[in-house]
């Protein structure tokens, strides 16, 4: 994104965030963050601070440098997060903005909190009638204190079953259950990032994905992708973010205009039934009784191979134009 950011149009001033929790002043260099398997992209503390614009007080960008000076970096016209993941895509960092007054693009604190904790979000997408795959959500203390419940409960659902943390992204946490044998194991990845997991049936249908922009007006759709697995269980992280073999991403997918159609719609209701805002993906599947809503990603990849950018392109929007037009809805706000 750095790369491909409309540069006569915006200045852009890169802030990363460490694994410790600091804030940062980034080189504005697209080289220097690579989707390298063997070596992925990270911030290194360099000792710099970034001085956030404060409620009441300096309106204004600013930097602590490692020697202790400050600079002013000038006026924040709006932030655009590109984070995955708890703090990122949960709502926290979008309140935090919030509480700063600072405009950003993006999911705002209630769709970013619904659709991440997948529990809440099958719940809302459940409300305003739309199918999603029948499932149980099992708490850390539920496993502990009766797993014998939770095997039968699970048992019921049928087999294949899907085992997710309800509060990861990017498919981290994730197992797919062939065999009864294989649950204590699957609930045992799944625990160790969240403490509450969900436990779903395995739905059998093509895997449909669709974007979702906010727009000036209202919501609009792009033209429908497809995840076809060639070779891999699932589209689990190497295969979203490093381009794992056995996956292909397909924009536009192959289908009727009538499908189409009804695809667009869904993932439109989908999106304002979690109120969302800026951007989503919705994913779905497309099976002999309809269409199946999995889940929203309100912060969706935007690499290279990345379905959601893929679909808007097909759609006839480039690259640049979409973080623009993201952009854009942040300072409409």
């Amino acid at each position: 994104m750095l790369r491909a950011l409309d540069r006569e149009r915006y200045d852009v001033v890169p802030v990363g965030i460490t694994r410790e929790g600091a804030f940062v002043l980034e080189d504005d260099d697209p080289d220097k963050f690579p989707l390298d398997a063997e070596h992925l992209p990270q911030v290194i503390d360099n000792g710099t601070r970034i001085q956030w614009p404060e409620p009441g007080g300096v309106r204004t960008l600013r930097v602590t440098r490692a020697d202790g000076s400050v600079d002013d970096l000038g006026a924040i016209d709006v932030v655009l997060p590109l984070l995955h993941g708890p703090h990122g895509e949960d709502g926290t960092l979008q309140g935090y903005f919030d509480t700063l007054e600072v405009p950003y693009a993006g999911g705002g604190v209630l769709d970013s909190a619904l659709c991440m904790d997948k529990h809440f979000m099958k719940v809302a997408l459940q409300a305003a009638g739309i199918a999603v795959a029948p499932w149980i959500t099992v708490r850390a203390r539920d496993w502990t204190s009766a797993p014998a419940q939770v095997r039968d409960a699970a048992a019921r659902l049928g087999l294949p079953l899907f085992v997710k943390p309800a509060r990861a992204g990017s498919s981290v946490g994730v197992s797919k259950v062939e065999d009864l044998d294989g649950l204590d194991e699957a609930m045992r990845i799944a625990f160790a990032e969240d403490d509450k997991v969900l436990v779903e049936t395995g739905v059998v249908g093509r895997e449909i994905e669709v974007a979702i922009l906010e727009g000036e007006d209202a919501p609009r759709a792009s033209v429908p992708g497809e995840i076809v697995l060639t070779d891999r269980g699932f589209y689990d992280f190497e295969g979203k973010y490093l381009g794992g073999d056995g996956v292909d991403v397909v924009c536009p997918a192959e289908l009727t205009e009538a499908e189409i159609a009804a695809i667009q719609e869904t993932g439109i209701r989908s999106f304002e039934a979690v109120d969302g805002r800026g951007l989503a993906r919705v994913d779905m599947f497309l099976t002999p009784d309809g269409l199946v809503v999995n889940e929203l990603n309100t912060m969706p990849g935007f690499t290279p191979i990345s379905m959601f950018p893929k679909c808007w392109i097909a759609s006839g929007l480039s690259y640049r134009d979409l973080i623009t037009e993201l952009i854009e809805a942040g300072l409409r706000r």
